[in-house]
């Protein structure tokens, strides 16, 4: 099955954690989880004077690294071959500072000849990937964070300078997903769109030098994703939610003229995916954790659902990316990540090839392949680490040679960063936790800053953390824990999370975590702060609400504070998952005195330390009522709190000018409240900040 891959490269210093342009597979569960590469939670700060830490023990460099370095564009991201290998595609900003696709011809040998083929004025592209033939670029934009994303292509080719991009999914309110190509179609890509009904996506087949469409395949109500099949490029796997049982099945036909039917089921609580269909027509590649604690690859036969063979598994950890060959259908390598990425290879050549990557790299440093050619001669390879941006290089596979591309942030290379630590932290229950430590100082305990992941259906990974970085810059050591509910460490540890949200075991981890910490002499005990995105802007509302002696001070990011208003607010196209997502927080429905005991709001008299909140006016996952409600609420009881409000974000900041303005308020907030340094903030000229906290005060004054 081919691929079309997001163009979702950490922009600035974290891994994407949610959302991509799909391709021939079903689209995940949105859940509450934070969009381009957590964006939402990465904020920019400055630094003015001295050093909190003695340079024998300082993990960072003694100078203020600035947060523009940090948290600004990268020079360079998301590489991209054309599938013929003409050409390299990147992300990189305009003159003007807005993330755009730029072209560079593989023959010229200066990567400052490349041409800039996209025209973005205001957020940014993040999500983009070739068309099969080669001569187009494909690309998802949606409208100052709405998340109404269309499907855009432009002719990636010519130098006339005349290129004009084309809306594919035009119409107000219409959102594109589930994208597929295909290179043995390549004048025609498959993508899901609710423009018939906002709740569901339908399939239409699309001639994108055109924009010719024609609906493929309808969605009768209950489908959330789709997969093709890829020698005949037919639509032929959709994923369902049966609403009565939260259940999920996959249905599959046979071709497009035959009926779907059941295929495999999930029972609320199992997982499992259709990988790829294999070259047979008989069987297929299969993920599941049916009768075992972790998910794992199995040859199923497509006829009766029989497993004809268990490939992989891991004890600690769902199986992660699959590699298949595009033409054979053979396995080639299955991927897993307790702590840090490991591979099982069943093709002694591309195990050999990841050998001499890795002996070609610096070491510490993980091996990923950004993109290959068609022919799999060439290929893009990152070269990822902890302390360091990351690193480009082409791979000529059969000379077994690299040449070096580029560095996606070469700025960074002129300054020294802390190594992140996995961790172990075990639970008061006894579970196992896997954390990770970026240290401002290795021999005496700082000032915490325990950072909590969105979703909470997503997790942390191990890599080069800006945030993590800034924090240990500024003095603090930064603590991420992978909490129950946490993805990929199997089925029972995701659904230990099953209505325990703020006052149940999932906050009791982090707090166990900052426990951890304190005891192991890494955190000074009176100065820990809870901050996070999304979910973790509420579990920082929780923490601030239920634990309210254990945190000097929070900082929230489009964090829901009530969570009936949040599932009642929730787009359209999410209306299939809500019983889910009652299943797993809990019946907020129908309990209002459980709602009321989870939903932070009601607990606003119990929080003592200061709150800075940030939102998107945007934002349709956690509506902007989300923030309004607990912060009027904070300042009509006289608990400090501070509320910036962006008109033109979402769930999140992409715009560097507001990232840059929310993380100067931020640095100045943690500065006060922990005491470390900052910078002097000048907010810059294209934020777009505004403070309804003030604006009140002011209309009540009046």
């Amino acid at each position: 099955m081919n691929f079309f891959s997001a163009a979702l490269i950490a922009l600035c210093g974290q891994r994407a954690t949610s959302f991509t342009i799909n391709s021939n597979k079903i689209a995940t569960s949105p859940g509450l989880t934070s969009r381009e590469a957590s964006s939402q939670t990465r904020y920019n700060l400055v630094a003015q004077s001295g050093s909190l830490m003695t340079l024998s023990a300082t993990t960072t460099s003694e100078e203020i690294i600035p947060t523009n370095v940090l948290f600004g564009n990268p020079k360079y991201a998301s590489p991209m071959l054309s599938p013929d290998g003409q050409y390299l595609a990147f992300l990189a900003p305009s003159d003007e500072g807005v993330l755009n696709v730029f072209v560079h011809k593989i023959s010229d040998e200066s990567i400052d000849n490349a041409r800039m083929i996209t025209n973005d004025k205001s957020r940014g592209i993040r999500q983009a990937g070739w068309a099969p033939d080669s001569k187009s670029m494909l690309y998802l934009q949606d409208f100052e964070g709405d998340e109404n994303f269309h499907l855009w292509a432009v002719d990636a080719t010519s130098e006339d300078g005349k290129q004009e991009a084309q809306d594919l999914t035009p119409g107000e309110n219409v959102k594109a997903s589930n994208l597929m190509t295909n290179k043995r179609f390549r004048d025609e890509v498959l993508v899901a769109t609710n423009e018939r009904d906002p709740a569901v996506f339908d399939m239409y087949r699309v001639k994108y030098a055109t924009g010719e469409k024609t609906m493929d395949t309808q969605n009768p109500g209950d489908v959330l994703g789709w997969g093709s099949e890829d020698e005949s490029f037919e639509v032929r796997e959709a994923l369902v939610k049966d609403q009565t049982d939260s259940s999920e099945i996959i249905r599959i036909r046979d071709s497009k003229d035959l009926e779907w039917r059941d295929f495999k089921k999930f029972p609320y609580g199992e997982d499992g995916s259709l990988v790829e269909f294999c070259k047979d027509g008989k069987t297929c590649w299969m993920t599941s954790s049916l009768g075992r604690e972790t998910t794992e690859l199995q040859k199923v036969d497509l006829q009766t659902g029989e497993i004809l063979e268990t490939v992989s598994s891991n004890e600690k950890c769902d199986c992660g990316g699959v590699i298949i060959d595009e033409d054979t259908k053979e396995l080639r390598a299955v991927s897993y990540n307790y702590a840090r990425t490991e591979r099982v290879f069943f093709d002694k050549e591309l195990e050999k090839d990841y050998e001499i990557l890795k002996s070609l790299g610096k070491e510490g440093a993980e091996v990923g392949v950004a993109s290959k050619t068609e022919d799999e001669k060439t290929w893009v390879v990152a070269y990822s680490r902890s302390d360091g941006p990351t690193e480009y290089v082409l791979y000529d596979q059969e000379k077994k040679e690299t040449k070096p591309l580029f560095v996606s942030r070469p700025e960074l290379l002129n300054y020294k960063f802390a190594p992140m630590e996995d961790v172990r932290i075990q639970s008061r229950d006894g579970l196992e936790l896997v954390g990770y430590l970026t240290r401002a100082d290795n021999e005496k305990k700082t000032p915490l800053v325990l950072l909590v992941h969105g979703g909470p259906w997503a997790r942390d990974y191990w890599g080069f953390n800006a945030q993590a970085q800034w924090f240990a810059n500024r003095g603090y050591a930064t603590l991420q824990v992978n909490f129950r509910a946490s993805t990929g460490y199997g089925k029972s540890f995701l659904h230990k999370g099953d209505g325990e949200w703020g006052v149940g075991t999932m906050q009791h981890d982090l707090t166990d975590s900052v426990k951890w910490a304190i005891d192991e002499g890494i955190a000074d005990a009176d100065n820990v702060c809870i901050f996070g995105g999304s979910y973790g802007g509420y579990a920082t509302l929780a923490g601030l609400a239920y634990t309210p002696d254990l945190y000097k001070c929070g900082v929230d990011i489009v964090g829901p504070s009530n969570i009936k208003t949040l599932l009642d607010s929730i787009p359209p196209y999410w209306g299939p998952l809500r019983n889910d997502m009652l299943k797993k927080i809990g019946n907020v429905d129908d309990d209002e005195e459980f709602n009321k005991k989870i939903s932070p709001l009601f607990h606003v008299d119990e929080i003592k330390a200061p709150l800075l909140i940030g939102q998107g006016a945007n934002d349709p996952r956690v509506k902007q009522a989300e923030a309004d409600q607990i912060a009027f609420s904070m300042q009509k009881k006289g608990i400090p709190v501070e509320y910036v409000l962006y008109p033109d974000e979402g769930h999140g900041f992409a715009r560097p000018d507001n990232r840059i303005d929310f993380n100067g308020r931020t640095e100045l907030f943690l500065k006060k409240h922990l005491g470390g340094r900052a910078e002097d903030f000048v907010a810059p000229k294209g934020a777009t900040a505004v403070f309804p906290l003030e604006k009140e005060a002011t209309v009540k004054a009046n």
